[in-house]
């Protein structure tokens, strides 16, 4: 069996006592932690050509998954990307400055804001879902499908498990 970075560190966790369960778990999560890596850095290399940092694509890619008008409140993009809210407000600043995204009082509440991708925004968010389907294609190349698969839905239970313990 091939060995990677973390079958190095196996033998210092053993030495040190920690029970198999606990070291599959550590095995898990530092592999996770080096694939997503692995992708962002794949991806970032692709956004660097556009400009963008990989907050401000998944900004963009969330609003141009939407569907037209191509627009959500920033509570609703934090709540989707997974950021704080000052996160989300620097990175909207960022991209309406690019002239990437408008904000547009929402008419119904008058507490609340529509952010809205630009026509230059759709496109350049086009392009940089473009280069983050080609950063992930090369990223991927010569891995079966079914071992992808296979990881895809082993996660998928795992993120179910660890995300109905963690809240």
């Amino acid at each position: 069996m091939n060995q990677d970075e973390v079958d190095g560190l196996v033998p210092r966790w053993r030495e040190a006592g920690l029970a198999p369960s606990l070291i599959a778990s550590l095995e898990l999560s530092k592999r996770m932690s080096r694939v997503n890596g692995l992708f962002e850095q794949a991806v970032k290399a692709e956004l660097a050509e556009l400009g963008l940092t990989y907050a401000e694509f998944d900004v963009l890619a969330a609003l141009a998954r939407t569907g037209p008008p191509h627009r959500l409140k920033p509570s609703e993009l934090a709540r989707a990307l997974f950021l704080t809210s000052g996160g989300t407000s620097n990175v909207l600043q960022r991209l309406a400055a690019a002239g990437y995204v408008e904000r547009e009082d929402d008419k119904g509440d008058a507490r609340s804001r529509w952010v809205q991708l630009t026509a230059e925004g759709l496109r350049v968010a086009h392009l940089a879902l473009e280069g983050s389907s080609r950063a992930h294609t090369e990223a991927m190349a010569g891995v079966p499908e079914s071992t992808l698969r296979h990881a895809a839905d082993a996660l998928r239970e795992l993120t179910l498990a660890l995300g109905r313990r963690v809240r």
